[in-house]
C-alpha cells in the first residue's frame, strides 16, 4: 500500500468517525470469506456500515481527530479488526448476537464500542450494549408517561359524564333497623 493509498484511507476513515456517534471494533480474524460476506449483507440490510482497515491506520485517524476522547479505543486496535458504524447505538450489537446464534460461534468478537462518547471494552459488554434505549425509545416512554396521568382523567371524566347521562343517580334504599 502506497502512501497516497494509507492517507486516503485514513481520511475516509476521519470522515466515518466524525459522522456516527457510534462505532463498533470487532474481531474477524477466524470467519471465513463466506461468513464475513455474510455479515457484510446483514450489516447494510440494517443501515450499518462496515469497513476494515489496518489497525494503524485505524489508529491514526482517531488520533488525528481527538487523541483523547478516543483513547480507550488503542488497547483494541489489534489482530484483524472491522469496523461497524451506526446511527442506532445498539444495531450492531444486535447484529452481533444474531449473527453468532446462526453460525454458533463467539465470532465476530466485540472488541470495543463507542457509544455517544462512552466506551465499552470487551465481549463481555455486547449483552448490555443489546439493551440499550435508542433516542427514539426513550422520547416514546417519555411521551408515554406524560399521557398516562392525561389518559386517566380523561377516563374518570368520561365515566362520570356517562354515568349522568344514564338517566339519573342510584338512589340509596333504607336500611332496616334490626
Amino acid at each position: 500500500m502506497t502512501k497516497d493509498q494509507k492517507n486516503e484511507v485514513i481520511e475516509l476513515l476521519k470522515g466515518k468517525f466524525s459522522q456516527y456517534n457510534n462505532f463498533y471494533v470487532t474481531d474477524t480474524e477466524s470467519l471465513s470469506v463466506a461468513q464475513v460476506g455474510k455479515l457484510r449483507r446483514a450489516c447494510y440490510n440494517k443501515d450499518v456500515e462496515m469497513k476494515v482497515a489496518k489497525n494503524t491506520l485505524i489508529r491514526k485517524a482517531l488520533e488525528s481527530l481527538d487523541s483523547e476522547k478516543y483513547a480507550g479505543v488503542f488497547d483494541s486496535l489489534h489482530k484483524v479488526t472491522a469496523l461497524l458504524f451506526s446511527e442506532n447505538p445498539k444495531e450492531p450489537a444486535l447484529i452481533i448476537s444474531s449473527f453468532r446464534k446462526e453460525s454458533n460461534g463467539e465470532k465476530p468478537e466485540l472488541k470495543a464500542a463507542f457509544i455517544n462518547g462512552d466506551i465499552y471494552t470487551g465481549d463481555n459488554n455486547l449483552k448490555a450494549l443489546t439493551q440499550i434505549k435508542t433516542k427514539n425509545e426513550l422520547i416514546g416512554e417519555v411521551i408515554g408517561l406524560l399521557q398516562s396521568p392525561a389518559k386517566r382523567v380523561l377516563a374518570a371524566l368520561l365515566h362520570h359524564h356517562e354515568q349522568k347521562a344514564g338517566g339519573g343517580e342510584a338512589v340509596a334504599e333504607p336500611v332496616a333497623a334490626e
